[in-house]
C-alpha cells in the first residue's frame, strides 16, 4: 500500500470508530484507536496499515492474539477483512503498548478523530506526530499475569473445542472455531517466545 493511500485509509478508519458510537449501548463498546510501525516512519509503499483497537472490556476478555467477544460485528463495520490493515485488540485497563506494538499514536478517541495526528501524517511532519506520542511504557514485555491469562484461555479454548453450544456460538461471519483454537496457540506461544524467562506455576491440582 502506497503511504498516501495507507493515510487516507486511517482518516477512514477514523470516521468509522466515530460512527461506532450511534450503536446503543450503556458505555461504548470501542473506546480508542491507534496507528504504529511502519506509517510513523514514513514507509512507502507499507506492506500493512498496523492498527491498535481499545476495547471496553477486561484484560482476562482481550488475551493477545485472540478476537475477543462481540468484535465480530465491529471488524465487519470497520472492514478491517478488506485486506491491507493488520489489526490488534486491548483492554482499556492494559497498557496499548507491548512486545509487538511500540511507540503507537492514537488517531481516534471518544472525543473523536485525533486531526491533529492523521493531518501530521498527511504532511509527513514525523516529528510532530511523535510529539503527539504517549511516552513509551515501561516493562513493555508481556507481564507474568498476561501470560498466564493467555495460557487460560487456550485451556478453556481446548476444554470447550467439541462442545455443541460452544461451536455454535463461535461460528459466525466467515470465522470457525478453528480460528479461535488457533489463535489461543499463537497468542500464547508469541507472548512465550517474548518473555521466555518467565516460569508458570504448575497447574494446580486436587487431591
Amino acid at each position: 500500500m502506497r503511504y498516501r493511500r495507507a493515510v487516507e485509509r486511517l482518516r477512514q478508519l477514523a470516521q468509522a470508530c466515530e460512527q461506532t458510537r450511534r450503536v446503543p449501548a450503556d458505555e461504548p463498546f470501542l473506546r480508542a484507536a491507534y496507528v504504529f510501525g511502519d506509517l510513523l516512519a514514513g514507509a512507502d509503499p507499507i506492506d500493512h496499515l498496523e492498527i491498535v483497537l481499545v476495547l471496553n472490556l477486561p484484560p482476562d476478555e482481550v488475551t493477545w492474539g485472540s478476537h475477543p467477544p462481540g468484535t465480530a460485528w465491529l471488524v465487519d463495520f470497520l472492514q478491517l477483512d478488506k485486506g491491507g490493515v493488520a489489526y490488534w485488540w486491548r483492554s482499556h485497563l492494559d497498557p496499548v503498548e507491548n512486545h509487538r506494538i511500540h511507540d503507537p499514536v492514537r488517531f481516534w478517541s471518544l472525543d473523536g478523530p485525533d486531526r491533529d495526528v492523521l493531518d501530521a501524517l498527511a504532511e509527513r511532519r514525523f516529528d510532530r506526530v511523535h510529539e503527539m506520542a504517549p511516552r513509551p511504557q515501561e516493562g513493555a514485555a508481556p507481564s507474568a499475569g498476561e501470560l498466564q491469562g493467555a495460557l487460560d484461555h487456550l485451556r478453556a479454548v481446548r476444554d470447550s473445542y467439541w462442545d455443541r453450544q460452544w461451536r455454535r456460538r463461535h461460528r459466525s461471519l466467515g470465522r470457525y472455531p478453528e480460528h479461535h483454537l488457533w489463535e489461543a496457540v499463537e497468542g500464547y506461544l508469541d507472548l512465550l517466545d517474548a518473555h521466555g524467562e518467565i516460569r508458570l506455576p504448575p497447574k494446580s491440582t486436587e487431591g
